[in-house]
């Protein structure tokens, strides 16, 4: 095994959903490397479609934890990352922002943080009306742009324990046909 494999398949074992934090600011540097993480993710023609709004502010923490039955958890964080992207050059860049979540899930847990996402877009339950035009409205995004995701960061208050073998299920591969 090479040195940054084991490297790599630690730090994604180490990935886990986290809904709870600690009262702790994260630090500026910090934040930086995990949106260059996001950035570094590819994308169809390299397009780059993203966007990403960093959100300190405790009061709109609070409303945008009000934005789906499952998003209440996002006001115990000191920060929210907000994914969206701009339609005007096409509408199937929900993929490429998705793996921006991941690389800022993976390089959150790099940098000692935890994170969750909270889907936003299509097939979110709200608790007022549609998530995505809750979260544009307290936000001021304009509506040729799409919201994927909410994104909390913060320093966890627990740590589960990392993901281990057995949770590799070989019935879910498949080669050549079903």
């Amino acid at each position: 095994m090479y040195i940054m494999e084991a490297i790599m398949l630690e730090i994604i074992r180490k990935r886990r959903s986290v809904r709870n934090y600690l009262k702790q600011e994260v630090e500026k540097e910090k934040l930086n490397e995990i949106l260059k993480a996001a950035m570094f993710a590819p994308s169809a023609r390299d397009l780059r479609p993203w966007e990403f709004m960093v959100v300190t502010d405790k009061e709109a923490i609070n409303q945008l934890s009000q934005a789906t039955l499952y998003s209440t958890f996002a006001k115990k964080a000191p920060l929210v990352i907000v994914i969206f992207y701009d339609t005007s050059a096409g509408n199937r860049f929900k993929e490429d922002c998705a793996i921006c979540a991941e690389n800022i899930y993976l390089e959150a847990v790099n940098q000692g943080l935890g994170t969750c996402y909270i889907q936003i877009a299509e097939g979110a339950e709200a608790d007022k009306g549609n998530p995505e035009e809750f979260v544009k409205s307290i936000l001021g995004i304009p509506d040729n742009y799409r919201v994927l995701c909410l994104m909390p960061i913060g320093y966890p208050e627990t740590h589960q324990p990392p993901h281990e073998d057995k949770e590799f299920d070989e019935s879910k591969i498949h080669y050549e046909r079903f």
